[in-house]
């Protein structure tokens, strides 16, 4: 890589990074203010919780065409498309939305359209950097899913400050700032291959190549959890260790900054040792901390070590994840790739939480959930040195 190449592929990667953010900023935006919501509209805690979950699903969801598109318009048309549509719900539920449940839940399926940003960004990094930086390089664009932190930091302040309309109003105007930018400088790496087959030709072929179902189940385990605990660990601490609702919003707050930080770092170890290697061990992690975090042992140190060790092993295992798309998928396939892998991982968020409130349910405890865990997380460890590594091996004697 030429230096010139290098810098322009640097600027893309910083351009998609912003993108990415600044699109899941918005995607986040009502789950912040769902109490808000429930209060005001009189909702019932299943409405709040499907209020909030819509634009997830849709979002989750929504990857899987985008992906395919986006292998063949770009990123380049993507990006700048994708922010510029978001806008109209954010704008539909801040100025004329908030009034009623039917119409936060319209705005809502729409406002999941943001959701899909990350289906359009690893494809297009993917293909600006060679294939011994790209783990790096997807992971330092993947930590933009530290825009929904953005959003829980700001919204209800923004609220408060300037009426209901603030929060959306401000993340519509730097949508279209970015939606401006994104149209002026973005560019596609030079020699992107495009596909011309038919979307669903597209995705039919990339639902029988081995690397989609397994990228997929790795995906819904590493950033499964990290959504899951991002969502439950503030219920999980007031429950079991008698926290005050904002000492436990602060230290999920750490888990989830812990997470995004360690995503980058997955991609580059994955660059230096190979992302098999790299999966392993972080579910390995994942697996032994959840056993010990099931037999609730005290919160400082032993519970801390153990949720801040899964925050870093799953978040390495997000950004190890896409380094083994990035070097075993088909080219003119990483869109399509990432979008389904994507899809498994913003579902698989959905699970944990609905099953550890079911055990608590019945038997009074998360312990079992944890457990639970602990052997999900030992089976992936499992897939990864069988299948997953074969796979690889495979690979790297073909190319």
């Amino acid at each position: 890589m030429t230096d010139e190449v290098g810098g322009r592929a640097k600027l893309m990667l910083g351009l998609a990074t912003v993108g990415f953010a600044v699109n899941f900023w918005a995607w986040a935006l009502l789950s912040p203010l769902g109490p808000r919501y429930k209060e005001l509209l009189g909702l019932s805690a299943p409405q709040q919780a499907l209020l909030v979950a819509v634009p997830v699903i849709v979002g989750s969801l929504g990857r899987i065409p985008v992906g395919a598109l986006t292998d063949r318009y770009g990123g380049r048309v993507m990006f700048p498309l994708v922010s510029a549509v978001t806008i109209v719900p954010v704008l539909f539920i801040g100025l004329a939305g908030q009034a009623s449940f039917t119409a936060l839940l319209i705005g809502g399926f729409f406002l999941g359209v943001a959701g899909t940003a990350f289906a359009i960004g690893v494809p297009f990094v993917n293909a600006w950097f060679p294939p011994q930086r790209r783990g790096f390089a997807v992971g330092i664009f993947g930590a933009g899913m530290g825009g929904t932190a953005i959003s829980a930091l700001t919204t209800v302040g923004l609220v408060e400050w300037g009426g209901a309309a603030a929060p959306f109003v401000i993340t519509a105007v730097v949508l279209a700032v970015y939606a401006v930018v994104a149209w002026l400088l973005l560019r596609d790496a030079p020699g992107r291959s495009a596909t011309v087959q038919p979307l669903v030709k597209r995705l039919a072929d990339t639902g029988r190549l081995p690397i989609t179902w397994q990228a997929c189940l790795l995906y819904a385990v590493a950033f499964g959890g990290y959504v899951a605990f991002s969502v439950y660990l503030p219920t999980y601490l007031e429950t079991e260790y008698d926290l005050e609702q904002a000492d436990a919003a602060y230290r999920m707050a750490g888990f989830v900054v812990l997470a995004v930080l360690a995503r980058p770092l997955g991609g580059w170890l994955s660059d230096r040792f190979g992302p098999v290697r790299v999966l392993a061990g972080v579910f390995a992690v994942v697996a032994v901390m959840a056993a010990v975090q099931a037999l609730t042992p005290p919160l400082l140190p032993v519970g801390t070590v153990a949720f801040l060790s899964m925050a870093a092993a799953l978040g390495a295992g997000s950004g190890a994840t896409f380094a083994l798309v990035a070097q075993v998928a088909p080219a003119d396939k990483v869109g399509s790739v990432t979008g389904l892998v994507g899809a498994a991982g913003g579902l698989g968020g959905f699970v944990p939480p609905l099953v550890m409130g079911f055990i608590y349910g019945r038997l009074g405890s998360y312990g079992l959930g944890l457990a639970l865990l602990a052997v999900t997380a030992g089976l992936a460890v499992v897939l990864t040195l069988t299948a997953v590594r074969s796979l690889a091996v495979r690979h790297a004697s073909t190319t």
